[in-house]
């Protein structure tokens, strides 16, 4: 979900509103896909990167992100969708940690769509510690493997998300920034990923 800060910077907005709309966004997309009938997706929300940023913009993201969590917990209530948290959640502060680990476990018996949210997430890091855990299993305790990844904001590149489920995924880049990546614009992906030929490599 790429292009929060570009989208408040061109409206001379504080950085942190571009992350509201963002997290806005995301909820509404969310709830496109649990409607469409999809199963599982993944939002890469917050890269192990992203915490390098300056401290001010970290503090706003996680002051953002518990605020906005209620509001995703309830949608995710409404909707029958699993929510999940991938990434090394061990650096957000604890009241948060467990107001995660709460939003997953209400919603570990729902049966609709699997929302798998990455944040202080990295696929080297995920890889790393698996193989360290599991050995040859490893690849059994990652999560599943991708049909489309979307990448919005105009960047080409995995920037470190889901490298090994991502083996033969398809890619859909687009110029549109997260906080304007419409139900429509959603759609353009989907549409064009229908069409494709996929061999997985055969």
């Amino acid at each position: 979900m790429d292009g929060n800060r570009r989208w408040a910077k061109k409206r001379l907005l504080p950085v942190a509103m571009g992350h509201k709309k963002g997290a806005e966004v995301f909820r509404e997309r969310v709830k496109d896909l649990s409607q469409m009938g999809v199963s599982n997706a993944t939002f890469y929300a917050l890269s192990t990167e992203n915490l390098n940023r300056t401290q001010d913009e970290v503090d706003n993201l996680m002051r953002l992100f518990e605020s906005q969590l209620d509001d995703i917990a309830k949608m995710t209530n409404s909707e029958n969708i699993r929510l999940m948290f991938i990434g090394d959640l061990s650096v957000f502060p604890d009241s948060l940690q467990s107001k995660m680990q709460d939003a997953q476990l209400q919603s570990a018996e729902r049966t609709g769509l699997t929302c798998r949210l990455a944040v202080n997430y990295g696929a080297r890091a995920e890889i790393t510690s698996a193989v360290k855990q599991h050995g040859n299993d490893f690849a059994d305790f990652l999560t599943p493997d991708v049909d489309l990844i979307i990448r919005t904001g105009g960047e080409k590149r995995l920037s470190n998300f889901l490298l090994w489920q991502a083996a033969y995924a398809e890619l859909y880049f687009t110029d549109t920034l997260w906080c304007d990546f419409s139900k429509e614009e959603m759609n353009k992906a989907l549409e064009e990923y229908k069409n494709r030929n996929r061999r997985l490599g055969k």
